[in-house]
């Protein structure tokens, strides 16, 4: 009897391996990703139930820490990644998380707690359907990246100027352009997390990989629901 496996076998075979590997690494990056949302909604949500802790944090310098350390963490991790120990890159997500839990407390004093939920099921709602498509899609992506950075610095510049204007039109229009770009970039950001992935990473470079995937999907679902919230949420 013969020993001699089929070439083709052998090619079905491997591209089975390397596409059940591609899902569960994608897999992992949804749920590094998801246990971010909950520890930033948890921690926002028990905060703003506490006198103390709001008057503590936003009637204080505090409020600075809690606004600015967020995005030193992040470009720490985006540009340190590569050199940080997963174990140490996955304890400052934990961290960055929760420290952007504390800074988003006050949208549970600002808006009702249904219309909070009603357009936290919208957004995931969105980020599901975008991302698959980021996912599936046989469409080139890459070209419209470009594209998406300038609009994400088109709204950080404008967001600055509306910070001394308070243009209600003008936030109105950041908040729509800010859904439109960031619906893009859970396309984009997906398909490249999908790109990256390589099944001859060691378990190191892997999960690292599936942590920086998890946090730019974060980001972008982050964005998505304060956008959404500002154009659709019930104030108190």
């Amino acid at each position: 009897m013969s020993n001699k496996i089929d070439p083709a076998t052998r090619t079905s075979t491997k591209a089975w391996d390397i596409d059940a590997g591609l899902r569960a690494h994608m897999q992992r990056v949804y749920n590094f990703m998801a246990l971010g949302l909950g520890i930033t909604g948890i921690t926002a949500y028990l905060t703003s139930q506490s006198p103390e802790m709001m008057n503590l944090i936003f009637r204080t310098p505090l409020v600075y820490v809690v606004m600015f350390a967020p995005l030193i963490m992040v470009f720490m991790m985006a540009a340190r990644i590569h050199k940080m120990s997963f174990a140490n890159a996955q304890t400052l997500f934990w961290v960055y998380s929760g420290v952007l839990g504390l800074s988003l407390a006050s949208i549970f004093l600002v808006y009702t707690g249904e219309s909070i939920t009603r357009v936290f099921f919208i957004t995931s709602g969105m980020f599901a359907g975008t991302s698959l498509y980021g996912y599936t899609t046989q469409r080139d992506l890459s070209q419209f990246g470009s594209f998406l950075f300038m609009g994400l610095i088109g709204i950080i510049i404008a967001s600055v100027v509306n910070m001394f204007m308070h243009s209600g039109p003008m936030q109105l229009a950041i908040s729509v352009i800010t859904v439109l770009v960031f619906t893009g970039l859970t396309a984009y950001d997906t398909q490249m997390i999908k790109e990256y992935y390589y099944a001859g990473d060691d378990s190191e470079t892997s999960s690292k990989k599936a942590l920086f995937g998890a946090l730019q999907l974060y980001m972008n679902f982050l964005n998505l629901f304060l956008a959404l919230l500002q154009l659709f949420g019930n104030r108190r």
